[in-house]
């Protein structure tokens, strides 16, 4: 979809006064929004620079209901984009202005929680967190732990695999989720993956983890659940270079420590949060880094150890060991706070997403310095550091003309450079709208085209969330045009599929 609500579908060919009377006759009173005043806060996701209002929000409380809106929606060929609690950054849960949002916020039961099996079966509106909260009398939590794990849904996690603090050690989504049950584009129900260790036929449950919206409707979901280490102690290592730091990480990873958390912020993140959170963080330094080790107190002592000692290494100014698990969550708290405090500096900023080899954060964190004094903006650097996946945070004034394109581009570049270094686009927050232009620098033609066909698949009208994640072959061809004209990136605004 383009940022002024555009489509690669054609306008409404369905009758709306027919469509809300079907839906009205198998959805509860108060559950079918159509007024603006209703519909405004469904306008966008976490990516608030980017609005459009939606034709009609249906909001089901059982897996019934939502069938139903997609038997009768798909008969009159009507957009649907689902929603959960719309914390994502990519746009990903934009609604199109011809057609209906699907929330799923009041499918939020946990079916079962097996202590034993070690497993949840949730429904797609259930939070992260209260996931972990339900296991924790058996002393079990659920380890994907993305910074708005507070508010955002299980649902949600699968569409955009997402990941979090603690994905070095514990995996993302897609490694946490043993089965998705959910429903075609036609209402039919269908079921990815299942309790055992494997399933019979191709592997789509991996497909359907990190889908967007674009394959199936999720209505249920089977989770591991992790038991609760015994001891976790964070390091906070000060570097008075980035380089070093960057360097640190890797350094970790090639002495063959695997820690449970690993995470990079660097000078302008750390003064953002240390007023907002009192984290303990260290003001002169240049970058720090939290380094995680969980297990047994004798494995903790021991990888403590190993961990201190490459830190040290490898140069840091200065190394803090919690001491109690207040002050380990003190120093977590700061970098989970990482977003909010930045809102409170910044009128407004852009999250970026790429994700690259661990030897090349240095070179990226010198290069984003660059982009900086060339755009005239500020960015603000979060790393999931032992995994690669950077967090640039750039900051804009969206009521100053221009500043918001520039920070597309400023993001794109980052992106693009990203995909140079041997990484990718994104990471954890999916493509949606943001990155749909850097789909073609990442991807060739032929890719491409079997991403669609695997769209086709599942959803031969495009219903499912469209004009996201995928660009066409013309939108590609146009941004391979611009780019080779100007000698670099394509500076485009996100969408325009």
């Amino acid at each position: 979809m383009g940022i002024d609500g555009s489509s690669a579908l054609p306008g409404p060919v369905f009758d709306k006064d027919d469509l809300l009377a079907q839906l009205g006759k198998v959805l509860p009173e108060g559950c079918l929004l159509v007024d603006e005043e209703d519909l405004r806060p469904y306008e966008c996701d976490g990516m608030t620079a980017y609005r459009q209002l939606p034709l009609i929000v249906a909001l089901p409380d059982s897996e019934a209901q939502a069938q139903a809106i997609l038997r009768i929606c798909h008969a009159r060929k009507v957009p649907i984009v689902p929603r959960g609690a719309a914390t994502g950054l990519s746009g990903g849960a934009m609604p199109h202005r011809h057609g209906l949002v699907l929330s799923l916020a009041k499918l939020k039961k946990i079916v079962n929680l097996d202590p034993v099996a070690r497993t949840a079966v949730v429904q797609p509106g259930v939070r992260n967190l209260a996931i972990s909260e339900a296991a924790a009398a058996h002393a079990l939590y659920y380890a994907p732990d993305p910074s708005s794990q507070i508010a955002c849904t299980i649902g949600g996690n699968v569409s955009e695999n997402s990941g979090g603090v603690h994905c070095l050690k514990y995996g993302l989504t897609v490694h946490n989720v043993l089965r998705v049950r959910g429903l075609t584009i036609e209402g039919e129900i269908v079921e990815f993956g299942n309790a055992a260790l494997d399933a019979p036929g191709y592997d789509l449950l991996a497909l359907i983890n990190g889908s967007e919206g674009m394959l199936a409707l999720i209505t249920e979901i089977t989770v591991k659940l992790t038991p609760k280490p015994e001891l976790a102690q964070v390091v906070l290592a000060s570097f008075d270079d980035v380089t070093k730091a960057g360097d640190a990480v890797a350094n970790i990873i090639a002495a063959g420590i695997i820690p449970a958390g690993l995470e990079m912020m660097d000078r302008k993140a750390i003064h953002a949060v240390e007023p907002f959170v009192n984290a303990g963080y260290d003001l002169g330094a240049e970058a720090i880094l939290l380094c995680e080790s969980d297990g047994t107190p004798e494995e903790v002592d021991e990888e403590m150890a190993r961990m201190t000692g490459v830190l040290k290494e490898s140069g840091a100014s200065g190394i803090r060991v919690s001491q109690n698990e207040t002050e380990r969550l003190k120093f977590w708290a700061g970098r989970k706070a990482a977003f909010p405090a930045i809102g409170r500096i910044s009128p407004d900023y852009l999250c970026m997403d790429g994700t690259i080899p661990r030897k090349n954060l240095a070179r990226m964190l010198i290069a984003i310095a660059e982009m900086e004094q060339r755009y005239g903006l500020r960015c603000a650097n979060v790393f999931h550091a032992g995994d690669g996946n950077l967090h640039p945070l750039i900051m804009y004034d969206a009521n100053v003309p221009g500043q918001l394109d520039l920070a597309t581009a400023f993001g794109g570049e980052i992106l693009e450079l990203s995909v140079e270094l041997g990484g990718s686009i994104t990471g954890e927050h999916g493509v949606g709208i943001e990155k749909i232009v850097q789909m073609c620098a990442q991807f060739s033609p032929a890719e491409l085209e079997v991403f669609h066909a695997l769209k086709r698949a599942f959803d031969s009208d495009g219903l499912f969330n469209p004009d996201k994640a995928i660009p066409t072959a013309a939108r590609c061809r146009e941004y391979r045009l611009i780019r080779d004209s100007a000698g670099g990136a394509d500076h485009s605004a996100p969408g325009g599929a």
